[in-house]
């Protein structure tokens, strides 16, 4: 049994690392299953984790690997003939919208979405986030602007009222 202080970080984290995991995986189930196995990780470590002080920051650092293990593990798979698209129902704007963002979301490396997404759902500054991505405070400064760049100029579409 972990005791009331795992109790404790579960009920004060779950949903901040749910935030994260749906800005990494960028779809609500893979969100799940990131924190998901992000706690159970975290659980089994936990003595360890309790005495090093910041169980918070392993828990960031725990998905970000998982995700980016993830992305390295999954390669696409050819195939013999390309789908065909689906037409899209005016009706499911504000879910298009969405679907749009997640796409451009999807299209950065992940390197760059993770760095994204600690600076602005965990709110970490660059030494923490270089420390979990395992690179220097130059890098995560580096993904962050390109990954920015690369948001913006996807995301100056003019939107039109209707």
């Amino acid at each position: 049994m972990r005791g009331a202080a795992f109790e404790t970080f579960l009920r004060q984290s779950a949903p901040a690392l749910l935030r994260l995991g749906n800005a990494l995986a960028l779809d609500p189930q893979g969100a799940e299953d990131l924190a998901q196995e992000t706690l159970i990780r975290v659980g089994l470590s936990w003595s360890r984790v309790r005495q090093d002080g910041n169980p918070v920051g392993y828990a960031q650092r725990t998905m970000v690997n998982l995700f980016l293990n993830e992305r390295r593990r999954r390669r696409p798979v050819p195939v013999a003939e390309v789908p065909e698209q689906a037409r899209e129902d005016a009706a499911l704007a504000e879910v298009h919208d969405t679907a749009a963002v997640r796409q451009i979301l999807a299209g950065l490396p992940a390197q760059q979405r993770a760095a994204i997404a600690l600076r602005y759902l965990a709110d970490l500054p660059d030494e923490q986030i270089a420390e979990i991505l395992g690179c220097g405070p130059g890098t995560v400064r580096t993904h962050l602007s390109r990954g920015l760049a690369t948001l913006r100029g996807r995301m100056t579409t003019p939107r039109t009222e209707g």
